[in-house]
Protein backbone atom coordinates (compact mmCIF):
# COMPACT_ATOMS: atom_id res chain seq x y z
CA UNK A 1 0.00 0.00 0.00
CA UNK A 2 1.97 2.42 1.28
CA UNK A 3 5.09 1.98 -0.62
CA UNK A 4 3.52 2.89 -4.50
CA UNK A 5 2.67 6.97 -3.46
CA UNK A 6 3.22 9.73 -5.95
CA UNK A 7 3.41 12.73 -5.73
CA UNK A 8 1.61 14.62 -9.07
CA UNK A 9 0.36 18.26 -10.02
CA UNK A 10 -3.14 18.67 -9.68
CA UNK A 11 -5.46 17.48 -13.14
CA UNK A 12 -9.08 18.17 -12.65
CA UNK A 13 -10.00 14.58 -12.80
CA UNK A 14 -8.87 14.39 -9.20
CA UNK A 15 -10.99 17.55 -8.33
CA UNK A 16 -13.65 15.59 -5.90
CA UNK A 17 -10.97 13.63 -4.11
CA UNK A 18 -9.49 16.61 -3.53
CA UNK A 19 -12.52 17.92 -1.81
CA UNK A 20 -13.89 15.02 -0.29
CA UNK A 21 -10.25 14.44 1.34
CA UNK A 22 -9.68 18.08 2.91
CA UNK A 23 -13.53 18.11 4.05
CA UNK A 24 -13.01 14.81 5.72
CA UNK A 25 -10.07 16.06 7.32
CA UNK A 26 -11.22 19.68 8.32
CA UNK A 27 -14.69 18.39 9.50
CA UNK A 28 -14.82 15.13 10.98
CA UNK A 29 -11.58 15.12 12.26
CA UNK A 30 -10.42 18.80 13.56
CA UNK A 31 -14.28 19.76 14.32
CA UNK A 32 -13.52 22.93 12.45
CA UNK A 33 -17.22 24.20 10.51
CA UNK A 34 -15.93 25.25 7.52
CA UNK A 35 -17.67 23.83 4.61
CA UNK A 36 -16.88 23.57 0.58
CA UNK A 37 -19.22 26.88 -0.10
CA UNK A 38 -16.48 28.88 2.35
CA UNK A 39 -13.50 27.48 0.15
CA UNK A 40 -14.33 28.24 -3.72
CA UNK A 41 -10.74 28.02 -4.19
CA UNK A 42 -11.56 23.93 -4.17
CA UNK A 43 -14.07 24.22 -6.97
CA UNK A 44 -11.24 26.31 -9.16
CA UNK A 45 -7.62 24.71 -8.14
CA UNK A 46 -6.50 25.54 -11.94
CA UNK A 47 -7.35 29.13 -12.14
CA UNK A 48 -6.80 29.80 -8.27
CA UNK A 49 -3.48 27.69 -7.32
CA UNK A 50 -1.72 27.05 -10.71
CA UNK A 51 -0.83 30.39 -11.60
CA UNK A 52 2.31 32.52 -11.76
CA UNK A 53 4.79 30.62 -9.58
CA UNK A 54 1.95 28.78 -7.90
CA UNK A 55 0.86 25.22 -7.85
CA UNK A 56 -1.16 22.34 -6.23
CA UNK A 57 -0.33 18.92 -6.31
CA UNK A 58 -1.86 15.54 -4.55
CA UNK A 59 -0.58 13.06 -3.00
CA UNK A 60 -1.54 9.41 -5.03
CA UNK A 61 -1.73 6.33 -3.98
CA UNK A 62 -2.63 4.12 -7.15
CA UNK A 63 -4.76 6.49 -8.43
CA UNK A 64 -6.34 7.55 -4.74
CA UNK A 65 -5.55 10.72 -3.73
CA UNK A 66 -4.08 10.82 0.00
CA UNK A 67 -2.85 14.11 0.65
CA UNK A 68 -2.57 17.61 -0.93
CA UNK A 69 -0.22 20.74 -0.96
CA UNK A 70 -0.57 23.87 -2.53
CA UNK A 71 0.77 27.60 -3.28
CA UNK A 72 0.10 30.76 -4.10
CA UNK A 73 2.12 33.12 -6.20
CA UNK A 74 0.98 36.32 -4.20
CA UNK A 75 3.71 38.91 -4.86
CA UNK A 76 6.16 37.44 -7.65
CA UNK A 77 8.87 36.72 -5.16
CA UNK A 78 6.94 34.75 -2.31
CA UNK A 79 4.85 31.71 -1.95
CA UNK A 80 1.75 31.02 0.55
CA UNK A 81 1.92 27.63 1.12
CA UNK A 82 -2.18 26.50 1.67
CA UNK A 83 -4.48 23.33 2.05
CA UNK A 84 -1.56 20.95 3.28
CA UNK A 85 -3.62 17.25 4.18
CA UNK A 86 -2.63 14.58 4.79
CA UNK A 87 -4.83 11.13 5.12
CA UNK A 88 -4.54 10.19 8.76
CA UNK A 89 -3.78 6.69 7.65
CA UNK A 90 -1.33 7.40 6.07
CA UNK A 91 0.60 9.50 8.67
CA UNK A 92 3.73 8.43 9.56
CA UNK A 93 5.00 7.79 5.78
CA UNK A 94 6.91 10.11 5.05
CA UNK A 95 3.54 11.70 2.15
CA UNK A 96 3.57 15.06 3.99
CA UNK A 97 7.76 14.98 3.36
CA UNK A 98 7.51 14.11 -0.14
CA UNK A 99 4.69 16.86 -1.04
CA UNK A 100 6.60 19.97 0.99
CA UNK A 101 9.55 18.47 -0.57
CA UNK A 102 8.03 19.36 -4.12
CA UNK A 103 6.77 22.81 -2.84
CA UNK A 104 10.29 23.59 -2.26
CA UNK A 105 11.82 22.30 -5.08
CA UNK A 106 9.23 23.80 -7.32
CA UNK A 107 9.94 27.14 -5.54
CA UNK A 108 13.95 27.11 -5.55
CA UNK A 109 13.45 26.45 -9.02
CA UNK A 110 11.72 29.37 -9.48
CA UNK A 111 14.25 31.61 -7.80
CA UNK A 112 10.73 32.27 -4.84
CA UNK A 113 12.47 33.78 -1.51
CA UNK A 114 10.17 32.59 0.92
CA UNK A 115 7.25 30.56 1.70
CA UNK A 116 4.93 31.74 4.23
CA UNK A 117 2.02 30.15 5.74
CA UNK A 118 -0.88 30.64 8.65
CA UNK A 119 -2.73 27.93 10.43
CA UNK A 120 -4.71 28.14 13.79
CA UNK A 121 -3.18 26.75 17.08
CA UNK A 122 -5.36 23.28 17.25
CA UNK A 123 -2.78 22.00 14.30
CA UNK A 124 0.27 21.59 16.93
CA UNK A 125 0.98 18.55 15.30
CA UNK A 126 1.04 20.48 11.77
CA UNK A 127 3.40 23.08 13.87
CA UNK A 128 6.04 20.57 14.93
CA UNK A 129 6.08 19.35 11.18
CA UNK A 130 6.82 22.47 9.73
CA UNK A 131 9.38 23.48 12.43
CA UNK A 132 11.10 19.87 11.80
CA UNK A 133 11.50 20.46 7.63
CA UNK A 134 13.28 24.72 8.48
CA UNK A 135 10.38 26.85 9.19
CA UNK A 136 10.57 29.36 11.81
CA UNK A 137 7.62 30.89 13.71
CA UNK A 138 6.77 34.62 12.74
CA UNK A 139 4.58 37.22 14.03
CA UNK A 140 2.01 38.50 12.15
CA UNK A 141 3.67 41.86 11.67
CA UNK A 142 7.03 39.54 10.09
CA UNK A 143 5.02 38.25 7.20
CA UNK A 144 5.35 40.10 3.73
CA UNK A 145 3.03 42.89 3.30
CA UNK A 146 0.74 41.57 0.99
CA UNK A 147 0.45 37.77 2.18
CA UNK A 148 -3.30 36.38 1.70
CA UNK A 149 -3.88 36.12 5.93
CA UNK A 150 -7.37 33.58 6.29
CA UNK A 151 -9.68 34.69 9.01
CA UNK A 152 -8.53 31.72 11.43
CA UNK A 153 -5.19 32.10 11.10
CA UNK A 154 -3.19 32.86 14.50
CA UNK A 155 -0.21 31.49 13.95
CA UNK A 156 2.42 32.12 11.45
CA UNK A 157 5.69 30.48 9.95
CA UNK A 158 8.08 31.28 7.45
CA UNK A 159 10.77 29.27 5.07
CA UNK A 160 13.52 31.24 3.65
CA UNK A 161 14.25 29.41 0.09
CA UNK A 162 17.96 28.78 -0.35
CA UNK A 163 19.50 28.72 -4.18
CA UNK A 164 22.54 27.40 -5.09
CA UNK A 165 24.24 29.83 -6.74
CA UNK A 166 27.12 29.03 -8.89
CA UNK A 167 29.77 31.42 -9.62
CA UNK A 168 31.83 32.08 -13.45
Amino acid sequence: MKNSIQISTYHSQYQSQVIDLILNIQQKEFGVPITLEQQPDLLKIPDFYQQDNGNFWIALDEGKVIGTIAAIDFDSKNLALRKMFVDNSYRGYGVGKKLLNSLVSWAGERKVGEICLGTIDKFTVAHKFYENNGFVRVTKSELPESFPIMLSDNIFYSLKIQHHQTIE
